[in-house]
């Protein structure tokens, strides 16, 4: 089995990201649009930036650049795409329901990296197969969520 955490940098990847995940949570669960929202959100995209640029100096999975690494520029580009309609609102209103649709992504992909991390952490499981489980599933009810809630804020911000 592989150590909780070994380096200085693993533990600054580590914290950051249960900021990140604490973060998430809060802005996803609580009222939109709030002083609060705001301050905890810009809280998130902080800690999602010391997150998925610390990834890229981890290597001691495989020794060289590789799927997670990609992994976190795929989640760097979900942040901004998240962050750039609130930036530059574009098209009326409609940005809010992109800005949502991409940070509610954001934080799924955040989350199933947490489990993938948990799941691929179960003795003699084949590495890929449980990530990629975790990963799926994660996602799944994610998304379930977010197209149930689409309506309503098409609804609300259209």
């Amino acid at each position: 089995m592989y150590d909780f955490v070994n380096t200085c940098l693993g533990w600054f990847h580590f914290s950051s990201a249960l900021m990140a995940m604490l973060a998430g949570w809060f802005v996803l669960s609580k009222p939109k649009g709030t002083k609060l929202h705001k301050r905890a959100g810009y809280f998130y995209v902080i800690f999602m930036v010391l997150v998925c640029g610390s990834a890229f100096f981890i290597y001691n999975l495989t020794g060289k650049f590789g799927v997670f690494h990609i992994l976190a520029i795929v989640g760097f580009v979900t942040l901004l795409a998240g962050m750039i309609p609130i930036w530059i609102k574009i098209i009326q209103k409609k940005y809010q329901v992109f800005h949502l649709w991409f940070m509610y992504y954001s934080v799924l992909g955040l989350y199933a990296a947490f489990a993938s991390e948990l799941i691929v952490r179960i003795p003699d499981r084949p590495f890929y197969t449980m990530v990629a489980i975790a990963t799926g599933l994660i996602f799944f009810l994610g998304s379930l969520f977010i197209f149930w809630k689409e309506k309503k804020w098409s609804n609300y911000f259209l």
